[in-house]
């Protein structure tokens, strides 16, 4: 691009990008993107945007082009890189001066600065710091000003960098400039406080600048905000030290105690502090309270001498007048309900309480913890004086009543052994949730998150039925805020394992409560109150599983409305496949009526070409998996979201796991016709996985063909033929317990279900290897009963031992060589399956099943799932569970006694240890 003519015409597109009209906006705009390639167009805007001449919109637009550059173009690696000469000639053009006049384009070309140094500082650009240090030590004010600027932002970005080497160039940075920008805030500092004594308001603010640029904080605030800004500064440095440097901070400690407390619990700060100021004194109190560093060791004669000097300054500082002021006004000040907050009540009340805990109330829970022996009086004293209803016209009365509640509903834990519950819960909080008052929601809303933060520390089984019939009512409070917070805490009720939780006390109340939920689902409109009420509806439908069937007919109808509402939110989303898991689950077999909108969202939310599925793939795992467990018989829909396996198998993610177990579920539900669509490509899947997977990674994939050969012997072993090849590769390399247990499990199900294919397969391999398949066969035997104390699975066990003995009767001379071995496998199995009946002393396979007996489900049992119902129909037709390994043995030796005859089997019977054989004729003694 030529200089000359370029800058007219770059400069003219700049001018038509400003155009309000879209006719001359658009145009522009595709023009400017062609250029964004071309040598030289970023030499031309360097040149637009540092002419002070222009029009402000159009340097501005300029630079933003130029910054986007950066992030596209700058890097060697990035396609249509800008070449090393043009980088030159823009990095010595960046710094040539700093007379900025405009704040907003000084802000940005200091941020455009700092992105390039962050790639070539100081590699490449060794001249910037030095040139920045210049400028700064410049008389002239604007000149100065523009380069501070820019010094702030090199340096924050430089420290921004994680590796290892970037660290050590920052660290080699700071400590040369670090005495510098300290001696220049100094400075600042000093001309801020003679100017103001000097009623120079100008300077002063000019230098108040300064002085937080040379901190990090950015310029163009009104006076007063700038002088918050510093205070605050002074206490993040002082916080900085005492987290990075806590043993050189304990001469500070009574310093930094007494200036805290002094002006947040005393009238000293009346007047003069603001909410930022008091929140940072409160974390100086609460992480010198919880720095380890300051704890004396149990034993103290380990303790360091620095942490029991910490320690004891502590004790000596922390008195019980201290502990009781700083209690009392913890709770009558900081814990109040602000204006703010009650304005934010009525205006906005789904935004009300949505926040993180506040900082005074993890002071609150860190200073009752640490010193609750003192405070728990104090605070009890405090809840004596409130017992009764409160005049529903006082509202100071109300908000210190809503304050001590909530204080010990924050020390829940450490008022157990001081207060009963039940009786106050009966007593007085009872009376507080029947005062109907509009005034008195205040304290309905604060007692029921007060008996949620209680039924996990002390909350009777037996007052459950009462708790339902307050949440009944609550529910129904006029009131969003009340019913939003007791919806809540049905939530903690109802999270609160077996012990306490009962369903069958719950279920008089189901229908009811869930079709106010539901309401209140539909009521509320911000998305993180829906997302609340959302966990509400899953935790209930969870926990009472298949008995909310005849009640979730509108969630059912509402939820597609809901997906469709919150395409632009994805949290909500998260939400509602939440709500779609335990929703099929409780619905088992009947959730085929949810597929029209369940398996679309399956789809969209496991299809990683989509954007959502960042957020969306993990639920969406989980319930396409579910799916597939409940479901009854396989549908073409829902064989068709298979499409999304394979490039969710080659993401090699976190969710393998889950990806497998979809797997497995696919093939318990329909093998053949899974197969016959998808072995092909989970064939190719598992090959390239195997040859790049961890341990535990191979195990997964090989029991999944695993599966595969138990559910289909005859089809499986032909349509995994490549995968079983690869495995057979390594196979005789294997080291990893699991990984051979597991192998064996496979060539011992091929074995026995398909033996004409292990043939095939035997004799192939055999080529391959150039071996005889005899000379091949009596390797494997061999390595078999070697490796058996791999296999730890007494299925696996019996498996292994049925597929040896298929071998028999044989005249093939291999096998017999390998007679003893068999039998020696033989003899541990049937010590892992059988069981003696002590009255007649004969033996039984415990692995036997023979009927379909249902077992009896207690309260808190989830029934069997479709899934279940299929694996126990399996497992019937197994021969592990179908076939008496005892019978086995006893035939087949029978059958090679035939086939050799008498004076042939004995000698090799002799082959076998004589403790085995006693052993093994003792199993077969009913014979």
């Amino acid at each position: 691009m030529d200089m000359d003519s370029a800058s007219s015409v770059v400069l003219q597109a700049l001018t038509q990008a400003t155009s309000q009209d879209t006719a001359v906006l658009k145009p522009a705009e595709e023009q400017l993107r062609q250029w964004e390639t071309q040598p030289g167009f970023y030499s031309v805007l360097l040149n637009i945007f540092n002419n002070h001449m222009l029009d402000v919109n159009v340097r501005w637009l300029a630079v933003l082009y130029f910054k986007n550059g950066i992030d596209r173009y700058w890097r060697r690696v990035a396609p249509h890189a800008l070449s090393e000469e043009e980088k030159t000639s823009l990095r010595a053009g960046l710094i040539t001066n700093f007379n900025e006049p405009v704040n907003q384009i000084a802000t940005q070309i200091a941020v455009l600065i700092a992105k390039v140094a962050r790639l070539d500082c100081p590699r490449h650009w060794p001249e910037l710091i030095p040139i920045l240090l210049e400028s700064v030590k410049g008389q002239e004010s604007l000149q100065q000003h523009r380069a501070l600027l820019t010094f702030y932002h090199v340096t924050k970005t430089l420290a921004s960098k994680c590796l290892a080497p970037d660290r050590r160039l920052f660290q080699e940075l700071a400590s040369n400039i670090y005495s510098f920008a300290c001696s220049l805030w100094s400075h600042h500092t000093d001309c801020f406080l003679q100017q103001i004594y000097a009623r120079d308001e100008a300077a002063a603010l000019s230098s108040l600048e300064r002085t937080l640029l040379s901190l990090k904080v950015r310029p163009d605030s009104p006076c007063r905000e700038k002088l918050e800004k510093t205070i605050i500064l002074y206490t993040k440095v002082l916080l900085d030290f005492l987290e990075h440097h806590p043993c050189a901070f304990i001469p500070l400690i009574q310093r930094s105690l007494e200036f805290a407390v002094s002006y947040v619990f005393t009238p000293v700060g009346e007047g003069v502090t603001f909410e930022r100021f008091i929140v940072q004194c409160m974390n100086l109190i609460k992480i010198i309270l919880k720095n380890d560093a300051y704890k004396p060791n149990k034993n103290i004669e380990d303790s360091k001498p620095e942490s029991l000097e910490a320690h004891k300054i502590k004790t000596a500082f922390f008195t019980h007048s201290t502990l009781t002021e700083i209690g009392r006004r913890l709770v009558s000040h900081y814990l109040l309900l602000t204006e703010e907050e009650l304005a934010m009540w009525e205006e906005d009340p789904e935004s009300f309480g949505n926040g993180n805990l506040p900082c005074t109330e993890v002071l609150f829970l860190d200073i009752f913890h640490t010193y609750s022996q003192t405070l728990t009086p104090v605070l009890l004293e405090m809840v004596q004086n409130l017992q009764g209803p409160t005049n529903v016209e006082d509202s100071v009365q109300l908000l210190m009543k809503d304050a001590v509640y909530n204080a010990v509903g924050l020390a829940a834990y450490e008022l157990f052994d001081n207060v009963d519950f039940d009786q106050w819960f009966k007593n007085q909080l009872l009376g507080e949730l029947q005062v109907s008052h509009h005034r008195y929601k205040l304290i309905r809303r604060r007692v029921i998150w007060l008996i949620g933060q209680w039924i996990s520390v002390k909350f009777k089984s037996d007052l459950r039925p009462l708790l339902y019939e307050v949440i009944l009512s609550l529910m129904q409070d006029p009131d969003l805020v009340v019913r939003i917070e007791t919806a809540t805490t049905l939530k903690l009720n109802i999270l609160e394992r077996n012990t306490i939780f009962r369903t069958e006390q719950f279920l008089p109340y189901l229908e009811s409560i869930f079709g106010l939920l539901f309401q209140l689902l539909q009521q509320v409109t911000e998305c993180d109150t829906k997302m609340q009420v959302l966990h509400v509806i899953s935790c209930v439908v969870e926990r009472v599983n298949i008995q909310i069937r005849p009640y979730v007919g509108c969630l059912v109808q509402y939820l597609p409305l809901l997906w469709k509402q919150s395409e632009e939110h994805n949290m909500l989303r998260c939400a509602i496949l939440t709500t779609l898991i335990h929703l099929v689950q409780g619905l088992g077999a009947e959730s085929k009526n949810l597929y029209p909108f369940l398996l679309p969202v399956i789809q969209l939310s496991t299809d990683v070409s989509q954007p959502p599925h960042v957020y969306l793939l993990e639920d969406g795992l989980e319930l396409w998996l579910v799916t597939l467990e409940n479901s009854p018989a396989l549908t073409p829909e829902l064989l068709r979201i298979f499409q999304n396996m394979s490039a969710l198998l080659e993401l090699s993610s976190e969710n393998m796991r889950t990806c497998f177990q979809i797997v497995n579920a696919y093939l318990y539900l329909s093998a053949t016709e899974f197969l016959q669509n998808y072995a092909e490509s989970l064939c190719r899947c598992f090959c390239s996985l195997l040859k790049d997977i961890t341990n535990e990674g191979r195990v997964q994939v090989l029991k999944v063909v695993e599966i595969a050969l138990k559910v289909s012997p005859t089809l499986a072993p032909h349509m995994f033929h490549p995968c079983c090849q690869l495995s057979s590769e390594v196979f005789w390399m294997e080291r990893y317990p699991v990984v051979m247990a597991t192998y064996l499990g496979i060539i011992g199900r091929v074995l026995l279900q398909n033996s004409s294919f292990f043939s095939s397969f035997l004799t192939q391999m055999a080529s391959e290897c150039s071996q005889e398949m005899e000379q091949l066969l009596g390797s494997l035997i061999e390595m078999w009963v070697d490796r058996m104390d791999n296999i730890t699975q007494p299925e696996r066990r019996k498996l292994s031992s049925l597929a040896l003995l298929s071998l028999l009767p044989s005249d093939n001379g291999v096998i017999q060589d390998k007679f003893c071995g068999i039998i020696n496998i033989t003899v541990e199995a049937l010590h892992d399956v059988m069981t003696e009946d002590p009255e007649t002393g004969t033996y039984k396979d415990c692995m036997l099943m023979s009927h379909l007996e249902e077992p009896k489900l207690s309260d808190d049992e989830e029934p069997p799932t479709e899934q279940d119902k299929r694996k126990k129909l399996l497992a019937l037709e197994d021969p592990v569970h179908a076939v008496s390994l005892q019978q086995v043995v006893y035939e087949k030796l029978k059958a090679q006694q035939s086939l050799m005859g008498d004076q042939s089997f004995g000698p090799l019977m002799e082959t076998v240890d004589t403790e085995l054989v006693r052993q093994l004729q003792d199993f077969l003694q009913v014979f």
